[in-house]
């Protein structure tokens, strides 16, 4: 039965990608509507021949790639699974150590570098065409080193993730995906809470913004929305990307308002307040916090949905497949491989509530500067810069799109009325 699933898996696999040859290279189902061509929506308006010839080549690269990466994930997870790799690796921690920690430690190690191999074509190719297609500035170098970094937060994620869901299975049994949510979610909101000044930096230099006439502007702008500002940060981007971004981050005493410093070299002053107004329109609508209750909820339902689901494949098909105990290291293997198609298949989902709230920013924003043509010449830029389809194909948008698009947030700052009630209204 292993061969066979791995046998339907390769099939899927190529089915799927023909699929997405189709859809994404050759349906150009991400036209423009008609009744937006010529406005200020439209690409050819703002982009120029040469930069749209770009985009329309670019775009499908990069979601063609997006597109792969979770089949290739599973695909990693399943060659673990059911061929002699994934026993030898559990057969070796069992021969080094006695301890349960040390145990664990080697075996998230083997499979996170397992990935890390595997996965590297797929990674570079990616970086490649980024590169090519002039949106990456990063050298080798530099990306390589990022990958490395990426490769231990990843194992220290997955060695405390595993040591927490092994315990639990021993302890707990058929609660250990409740016992498990207690664990994580207070481990979660901790490194939420340090990211900003743990994590960020291993990968950029963040400092307060220079531009200190920007910065009391920004300040002013804040406090008009009841938003304790003291300083506004920006991070050093220009040295790896031409894209253009601004974030909020952190909670509590750690949240701060970042901007790229790409975005302070190529916007004006109106378009950077306009973009930082949005920023603040997500601290006004607590949006930070309001995902973290929603993660906390959702994740209560994502565990349970991924202890029933193993429970009936270990039932049906545990013997067939040799998992026969829950708490084996090969067991984990199977919660993250349901765990990745789950977060796949519910990406729409999460993604839909994302771009509402973003769209609640963008009505924020141009509340706050009442500044329309600061709001259309900052999007544009932004898709100029990012090499971004003003109207993508729906799946695209679907599946990766956490903002609205291009095409729906220009349309909206251009005939939002100022002040107006309704679903927007504060």
């Amino acid at each position: 039965m292993k061969k066979r699933i791995l046998f339907w898996f390769l099939f899927a696999f190529f089915v799927y990608t023909g699929f997405l040859y189709l859809y994404l290279f050759l349906f150009k189902s991400g036209e423009l509507p008609a009744q937006f061509i010529g406005s200020a929506a439209d690409p050819a308006t703002f982009l120029g021949k040469d930069r749209l010839e770009l985009v329309e080549e670019y775009a499908p690269i990069r979601d063609f790639l997006f597109f792969l990466g979770f089949p290739l994930e599973w695909g990693i997870y399943l060659l673990l699974l059911f061929t002699d790799i994934g026993q030898r690796f559990e057969t070796w921690t069992e021969k080094i150590a006695r301890s349960k920690l040390i145990r664990c430690l080697v075996f998230t190690f083997l499979v996170t570098f397992c990935g890390f191999i595997l996965l590297f074509p797929y990674r570079y190719a990616k970086y490649y065409f980024s590169k090519e297609y002039g949106i990456s500035q990063q050298t080798f170098g530099s990306w390589l080193k990022e990958g490395f970094i990426d490769h231990l937060l990843n194992w220290g994620i997955l060695f405390v993730v595993a040591l927490i869901v092994i315990y639990t299975m021993e302890k707990y049994q058929r609660t250990f995906w409740f016992r498990t949510w207690l664990f994580l979610i207070p481990l979660a909101l901790l490194a939420f809470y340090l990211q900003p000044v743990l994590i960020e930096p291993l990968y950029n230099e963040v400092y307060p913004l220079e531009n200190k006439e920007l910065e009391n502007k920004i300040i002013s702008l804040a406090s008009k929305s009841g938003v304790p500002t003291e300083r506004v940060f920006e991070v050093n981007m220009s040295d790896k990307t031409n894209a253009i971004n601004a974030y909020v981050t952190g909670i509590g005493t750690n949240s701060r308002i970042v901007l790229w410093d790409t975005m302070l070299e190529r916007l004006d002053e109106d378009e950077i307040l306009f973009i930082t107004a949005h920023e603040i329109g997500h601290y006004v609508e607590k949006h930070i916090y309001l995902g973290l209750f929603g993660y906390i909820i959702a994740s209560l339902l994502m565990f349970y949905t991924i202890s029933a689901i193993y429970r009936w494949i270990v039932g049906e098909f545990g013997e067939t497949l040799d998992i026969r105990r829950e708490r084996s290291f090969r067991s984990f293997l199977m919660l993250l491989l349901i765990f990745s198609i789950l977060t796949f298949a519910t990406s729409p989902a999460v993604n839909a509530i994302s771009r509402y709230q973003e769209m609640r920013a963008d009505r924020y924003a141009i509340e706050l500067t009442e500044n329309r043509d600061a709001a259309v010449s900052a999007f544009q830029q932004l898709a100029k810069a990012g090499l971004s389809q003003v109207n993508p194909p729906v799946l695209v948008k679907w599946f990766r799109y956490t903002h609205p698009t291009m095409l729906e947030r220009i349309h909206f700052v251009q005939t939002y009325k100022l002040n107006e009630a309704g679903d927007y209204g504060r």
